[in-house]
């Protein structure tokens, strides 16, 4: 080993030059500056490819956010509610007022159930949609000329109009139904091709429970549309959930009561169901038997 270390004064000079040599590489290469002098150049061009980026992110932020279509504040859900900006408190309010079925009829009556406040009224309200009949009130003195006054008496079935041929004028002359009212009902009829029964007539929004009574007095479904009624107590879940207001989460409920009853007694044992909706009862009830 001592060999390798014995060197010549010739070969020390030369480990020292090239020593030196290394030293003033190093700090030849961190002193000077090797940046061109097209540096400005090119670092404006990245500024403008910069803006240019964040400007195209800030399109596709605004994109991004939820935008408002025109709608009845009636059926604001959770979702829809949050979207909007509506605390759950407000939401909650708003729920427990319709499910007493009363209805909102203007910006005042919304900000009155919610107590939303009055900057994020002004935001939303442009957007509040009401029905016709709501924002254009058919005058009183119209109401009274109906043929069909509020006290008629009771008619037989004979002298009833089937509800599923009645005609817009017909239907008009009942005390409470003006023309966007019997319009809503024709087209209520036609998009479910037809009335089953006249407990149909609550789904059809604007018709109060005391309208609702006046038609009866006066039509009724005689020719009722042709449904495939399901035996409740061998029904499977795909043929409950083709039933209307019936989802799978209901259908397996349903399958579920059903097998610790034994087999339901009454279709009014429905009720007892977690999660039924019960304010649909009368319109499930038409697609079962037992």
């Amino acid at each position: 080993m001592k060999s390798h270390f014995q060197f010549s004064n010739k070969q020390r000079s030369g480990i020292f030059l090239l020593l030196a040599i290394i030293v003033i590489a190093q700090c030849f290469y961190i002193f000077v500056d090797f940046s061109e002098n097209e540096a400005i150049p090119i670092s404006t061009e990245l500024e403008k490819f910069r803006s240019e980026l964040d400007s195209l992110k800030l399109v596709e932020l605004e994109n991004s956010k939820p935008k408002i279509y025109p709608f009845n504040p009636n059926y604001i859900t959770d979702y829809k509610g949050y979207t909007l900006g509506m605390s759950n408190e407000e939401i909650d309010r708003l729920h427990k007022f319709r499910e007493r079925n009363l209805w909102v009829n203007s910006a005042k009556d919304f900000q009155k159930v919610t107590k939303v406040s009055d900057s994020f009224l002004s935001t939303i309200s442009p957007f509040f949609k009401f029905p016709d009949w709501v924002t254009n009130p058919i005058p009183k003195n119209n109401l009274y000329n109906n043929s069909y006054s509020n006290n008629s008496k009771p008619k037989s079935y004979d002298q009833k109009i089937d509800l599923n041929i009645a005609t817009v004028d017909q239907l008009k002359k009942v005390y409470g139904v003006g023309e966007k009212l019997s319009e809503r009902i024709i087209k209520y009829r036609n998009k479910v091709g037809g009335f089953v029964a006249e407990v149909q007539l609550s789904e059809i929004y604007g018709l109060s429970p005391e309208v609702i009574e006046r038609i009866k007095n006066d039509f009724t479904v005689k020719t009722p549309k042709a449904i495939k009624q399901l035996n409740l107590n061998t029904a499977s879940r795909d043929q409950l959930v083709t039933i209307q207001y019936v989802d799978y989460e209901i259908a397996n409920n349903i399958i579920e009561e059903r097998t610790l009853r034994d087999g339901f007694k009454s279709l009014e044992e429905l009720t007892k169901v977690e999660d039924f909706p019960i304010k649909k009862f009368d319109i499930i009830r038409l697609y079962l038997y037992l």
